[in-house]
């Protein structure tokens, strides 16, 4: 009891010290930003082994999970605090008031009995057509996961396999679980698994079924901070529709060649913070999206936005808008940040049908290093070429929901290593207003391909190469 009474008292002392210490980013800021509000949790505890959690990596712990959760709901709220060990389960949903708090050498993992991860209805008997992330919330407030320890989605059991991504030793490695390789051979699916039965009548439709990893909707007063994050079957945190997020010091992993494996995605969240994360992802590092057509209008925009102090090592993108933004996006600062060996540095892309406009973008301090393709790139012709995607020839029939990348302004880069500086490909009108002042890039094939519709302004920035 003493000990329990005395971890209530270190969780509340750490509430406390959320909300003063957020305060400090807020400081000289090229645009006013509305801050964010840190959860206030109860300083109600309890442990998920009080309710028959065994972290043998065997066992199944989502009543446990569900059990512990509920009862912490009916005191108000408070801390559902996991011990150290390998915590498999199904789906976690967090009510009102509630931190899920891992401790050092806690695991929680994914089961990769797949059934788990799809919610049936209860009167139909028919199971929804994607899994429910494995950890989850819609229209709560004050919710938090923190703490030292592992959230692992065991994504490989969902996501499919390009071969030309992997070394033959993966390959076989991947084969040995059974699964189905594509008639062409390029490509493996989870479907056919040993252990495992199917879920659908083919391949395909088994690989649409994964879902996000961690995904908060509609909620207010969300903190994830500390924890790792890795190998989700999708994008791995994704805040919907929330307002007051903050992210600090959370590790998100996956392998290289994850496919769709996004780190944070920021989908028309209001007022969120993001800080001091490291990022080594399948896909974009730190994405703002902003919905596709007419419905991403009512959702609005992604706004008042603060992105300071991260580290991302692979990824698509360091920092991304887009592809769909229909909403669009309003007051983001991202500046002090780190790409080390991402494909591109600062990305922006969309296309006709999924863009709208941009207002008050201020991204400075950016320093990378090893970018493999851009380091600053506006593309207004994307495709997503995920497994299955078939690009189509032509021009939309209907010009609507047209990419406006506006009023952005970057500042002080410094990128040693990119194929090509400063790229911008766009119709007239998409990609204007936009200044880059007193930056550096070293690039080792082309200095800048920009279209002569973009409007890009340029100030002492220096493009620098090998000398002949």
């Amino acid at each position: 009891m003493k000990r329990i009474a005395f971890l209530c008292l270190v969780l509340t002392t750490a509430i406390c010290s959320w909300a003063g210490d957020y305060d400090k980013y807020y400081t000289q800021l090229p645009v006013e930003l509305a801050r964010v509000t840190a959860p206030q949790i109860p300083d109600n505890t309890v442990k998920l082994t009080d309710f028959g959690g065994i972290g043998d990596g065997v066992s199944d712990n989502t009543q446990a999970f569900s059990k512990a959760i509920s009862a912490l709901s009916k005191q108000g709220g408070g801390h559902l605090v996991v011990p150290a060990g390998v915590y498999m389960t199904g789906l976690i949903s967090l009510k009102d008031n509630i931190d899920l708090h891992l401790e050092r050498n806690a695991i929680i993992m994914a089961t990769p009995d797949k059934t788990q991860h799809l919610k049936t209805d209860k009167q139909t008997g028919e199971r929804d057509d994607r899994a429910t992330p494995l950890i989850n919330a819609s229209k709560r407030k004050n919710i938090s996961i923190t703490g030292e320890g592992i959230i692992d989605g065991n994504g490989k059991w969902w996501r499919p396999v390009k071969r030309v991504k992997v070394s033959d030793t993966e390959w076989n490695q991947f084969r040995a679980m059974g699964g189905t390789v594509s008639a062409e051979g390029d490509l493996w699916y989870p479907y056919d698994l040993k252990h495992f039965d199917n879920l659908t009548d083919g391949a395909e439709k088994e690989m649409k079924l994964r879902n996000h990893m961690v995904r908060f909707s509609d909620c207010e007063n969300v903190l994830v901070q500390g924890v790792t994050l890795q190998n989700s079957p999708n994008f791995h945190l994704v805040p919907q529709r929330c307002q007051s997020v903050i992210i600090d010091g959370v590790t998100v992993r996956c392998p290289w060649n994850a496919q769709n494996g996004d780190a944070i995605d920021i989908g028309q969240c209001k007022r969120v913070l993001i800080v001091n994360n490291t990022i080594d992802a399948g896909d974009d590092g730190i994405c703002m999206k902003g919905g596709a057509g007419a419905k991403a209008l009512a959702d609005g925009p992604c706004e008042d936005i603060l992105i300071e102090g991260n580290t991302v090592f692979h990824a698509h993108g360091g920092f991304v808008i887009g592809s769909e933004f229909s909403g669009g996006m309003k007051k983001i600062v991202v500046r002090r940040n780190t790409f080390s060996g991402t494909d591109t540095g600062l990305r922006f892309k969309s296309a006709v049908g999924r863009g709208g406009t941009t207002e008050n973008i201020f991204i400075s301090d950016i320093m990378m290093n090893d970018i493999k393709d851009e380091a600053i790139v506006f593309e207004t012709t994307y495709f997503d070429n995920h497994v299955g995607a078939k690009q189509s020839d032509g021009k939309p029939a209907v010009q609507e929901f047209v990419p406006n990348f506006t009023d952005i302004h970057i500042s002080n880069v410094v990128c040693r290593g990119a194929t090509t500086g400063i790229a911008a490909h766009g119709a007239p009108g998409m990609i204007h207003g936009i200044t880059i002042d007193n930056s550096t890039i070293f690039y080792t094939n082309t200095d800048k391909s920009i279209d002569e519709a973009c409007d890009i302004k340029m100030t002492n920035v220096k493009l620098v190469t090998f000398e002949k």
